[in-house]
């Protein structure tokens, strides 16, 4: 799938995006988003960085991780996702002081060793170049910055596979129909098996230049956790 076909894909999905998520995953989705903030190593005062933000949930955890003198900058290429997001993060009270970038993580506009931590949510498995999008990231964070990035992993246990195949065929994309979506969510089996498994994303990292680099299953192997470190 090109780059400009997932855009408009996110921004078609956006209405809905947090609803489904949340009934999906039986609100799993935000515990795995805690757990990525933390691995993030965000804290007062840092500048955090939330690539492929969507709907904002990563960027205003990390808004309250770094609260009161810190700084958040949520980045999607989707503009209907930065607009749900924008309007999640003024419910939030206090509200959280978060700059929306509508950009391509592939071309990111900041300048180079900016970042104290940074988080995605399923958007490595998504961009088009996934080293470029890695490489970029590795530019814009400060040395020893760590990195922690979220998304849908193919289990390595063949009964865990079989479940998350069966979850999506007949769960996932039946849900998404009654909202018009089939389509759109029939996307995440195909990209799931494009992706890498957790050792290839680690190789990918160092290819990227980041110094460590760590893969965590979760959720029984179905998600997990890209913990990233730039070298000093």
């Amino acid at each position: 799938m090109q780059s400009t076909d997932i855009q408009a894909l996110f921004n078609r999905i956006a209405p809905v995006y947090n609803p489904l998520n949340d009934w999906l995953s039986l609100g799993q989705h935000r515990v795995w988003k805690q757990m990525t903030v933390k691995w993030s190593r965000a804290k007062q005062r840092d500048v955090c960085l939330d690539l492929c933000c969507g709907s904002g949930d990563l960027a205003r955890l990390l808004a309250r991780q770094v609260t009161p003198a810190g700084q958040v900058f949520g980045v999607d290429f989707a503009s209907a996702q930065l607009d749900i997001a924008r309007q999640q993060a003024a419910q939030d009270w206090p509200s959280p002081t978060i700059t929306w970038i509508e950009a391509d993580v592939q071309h990111l506009p900041f300048p180079d060793h900016h970042f104290d931590a940074a988080t995605m949510g399923y958007g490595l498995r998504n961009v088009t170049d996934r080293l470029q999008s890695l490489q970029e990231l590795h530019r814009v964070l400060k040395p020893g910055a760590t990195a922690a990035i979220l998304d849908f992993h193919q289990p390595t246990q063949p009964l865990m596979q079989a479940f998350q195949r069966w979850y999506l065929a007949t769960i996932v994309v039946p849900t998404a129909e009654r909202f018009g979506l089939a389509a759109e969510y029939q996307y995440i089996g195909p990209s799931l098996d494009a992706f890498l498994s957790g050792p290839e994303q680690v190789k990918l990292a160092h290819k990227a230049g980041f110094a460590e680099a760590t893969h965590y299953p979760i959720a029984g192997g179905t998600m997990g956790v890209l913990v990233l470190t730039k070298g000093n």
